[in-house]
């Protein structure tokens, strides 16, 4: 190693004039000082092993700087997202993420620590507004200009807790609320995401770069939103851990909205701990959010729950709606079943959760919501001139040959014309989500079977990529969690040929940590997350 120069060197060498003969000879031998050495960090490597808890321990033994491990996956994104197998998984990287970098490591260095994400780089889904020097677009062109001066509640608490904000993921435009017939993991800015397993086949959306981005070791962690599905169903598809909270749990403060009753932020991961980490990390009251005021009796810190025995005495519901439709998913899950038991649960089948009538009550609730949701954010977030409504949204769309390249625009415009949240229609489908969905869904299965939680197939084996056709689900499990704005959490389950299937753990609100117990005994019996290798069908 070279030696400093003497200005370098500095106080040592004042400090020890009189042993300058001695010094200088050890100096040219190559060593130095104990007092003045310099540290030398080890060169990154990106793998399936690194996680928040491996690179938290590489800070803390100081093998690695968090600049060096930014740029590692900033360079990985260039090699995998932008060249390569070009997953178009992220939208766009931070230009401030090194700077940011560079002042934890002297926070690091100066023995202050922000928080359990400090240095650990993130992802947030690109519908989540930060005030970087990055758009929140929703992946729409009509917000390709979009620069806020202002953090979105979520974003604020991750810089609190030491995260850095790499950059914006892909996403199904307007979180997948936009038109009939679309396109899972297309938009407008960021183009057709690509499922890392086979390149051919569907991430899953909305939340479809997040996933991706993860699975491909792009960063550690990620955040996708939900509404119905798109946390869970691109956790799923891309072979990850996936939470959705419940409502209320993590605040909605600066993301582009799509239903105030059913819409939240959660975490994504290659493995439970991690996004437990970062659950903890996002729950927080937001006084600007009313919802997440009454969740104050509930943990924020969930790393006890990591318990690899916490299946043993559980009564676990087996919904068997799906049974039937996939004969291969079928088996996946008998599987995942005696796995169960054998860890001491006791499985109870289970028929029927809801009525029909839940459904379009969900449906018809967020249409009314939309708008209201979406004007407020525009007044608040978006900052540009020309979108200031979801009227100028639609207007803009027509004018945007790229937006109606594969599917229209039918939501918005039901959502202009549709009955608003003041109207008796509302109250009445409101009224059935709490009569049907909850009392006499959810909550009555729930608790006339004394059950723990709910599992079912988290979805079946991602669908070839369709712009013809759309999208291709077969079945799905997320409605009830979602539906309910109660929390639901998948993890692997095996894979069908190359792609992974996932199993969920959904049950009663508020019980985030029970589930955790559940789901994290389960996937440290097992195991089955694999990395993807990109394969190109018909290869």
């Amino acid at each position: 190693m070279a030696h400093p120069g003497f200005a370098g060197m500095g106080f040592c060498i004042f400090k020890q004039i009189l042993l300058m003969k001695q010094l200088f000879l050890l100096l040219t031998a190559g060593l130095l000082l104990t007092q003045c050495k310099t540290h030398t960090y080890q060169e990154v490597q990106i793998t399936e092993a690194t996680t928040v808890a491996s690179l938290q321990q590489a800070y803390a033994d100081n093998t690695y700087r968090i600049q060096d491990v930014v740029q590692a996956y900033l360079d990985r994104i260039a090699q995998l997202d932008d060249a390569g197998p070009t997953l178009n998984a992220v939208i766009i990287t931070n230009p401030d993420a090194l700077a940011i970098a560079k002042e934890l490591d002297a926070e690091l260095k100066a023995g202050k620590v922000r928080g359990p994400l400090h240095g650990i780089p993130i992802l947030l889904k690109d519908n989540i507004a930060t005030k970087d020097n990055m758009p929140t677009t929703a992946g729409s062109n009509a917000l390709k200009n979009s620069f806020t001066n202002q953090d979105s509640f979520i974003a604020a608490e991750l810089r609190k807790a030491g995260a850095v904000i790499l950059g914006k993921t892909n996403l199904s435009e307007w979180a997948n609320f936009r038109g009939q017939q679309s396109v899972s993991g297309w938009s407008a800015v960021g183009g057709q995401t690509k499922n890392p397993y086979i390149l051919a086949n569907n991430p899953c959306g909305s939340s479809s770069g997040s996933g991706a981005a993860v699975s491909a070791n792009l960063a550690p962690i990620a955040i996708g939103t939900e509404t119905n599905g798109s946390i869970v169903c691109p956790s799923h598809a891309n072979g990850i851990v996936g939470i959705k909270p419940t409502v209320g749990l993590v605040s909605r403060t600066g993301i582009i909205p799509i239903s105030y009753s059913q819409d939240t932020a959660g975490p994504m991961a290659k493995t439970l701990e991690d996004a437990v980490i970062l659950l903890s990390a996002l729950t927080a009251e937001d006084p600007k959010d009313l919802k997440t005021k009454v969740n104050r009796g509930v943990e924020t810190d969930y790393s006890a729950f990591l318990n690899k025995t916490g299946l043993e005495g559980k009564r676990i519901g087996w919904w068997q709606e799906s049974q039937g439709i996939n004969s291969e998913v079928d088996s996946l899950l008998l599987n995942a079943i005696d796995e169960l038991k054998a860890q001491g649960a006791e499985i109870i089948p289970i028929e029927k959760i809801f009525e029909p009538e839940v459904y379009s009550a969900s449906f018809n609730i967020m249409l009314a919501e939309y708008e209201v949701g979406l004007n407020d954010y525009f007044q608040t977030f978006a900052n540009i001139d020309s979108i200031n409504s979801l009227e100028d949204v639609i207007a803009y769309n027509l004018t945007d040959s790229a937006e109606m390249t594969f599917y229209k625009q039918e939501y918005l415009e039901q959502a202009l014309e549709h009955p608003n949240t003041n109207s008796e229609k509302y109250k009445a489908d409101q009224a059935t989500i709490q009569l049907q969905a909850r009392v006499n869904g959810l909550d009555r299965v729930l608790k006339d079977n004394n059950l723990d939680a709910i599992i079912a197939p988290t979805g079946a084996p991602a669908w070839p990529t369709d712009y013809e056709n759309g999208d291709n689900y077969s079945l799905g499990s997320s409605s009830p969690a979602a539906i309910t704005g109660y929390p639901n959490i998948t993890v692997p389950m095996g894979f069908i040929g190359d792609l992974p299937v996932g199993i969920s753990f959904f049950g009663d609100q508020w019980q985030e940590g029970k589930l955790i117990e559940m789901a994290y005994g389960y996937e440290q019996a097992t195991l089955h997350r694999k990395e993807p290798k990109f394969i190109i069908e018909g290869n």
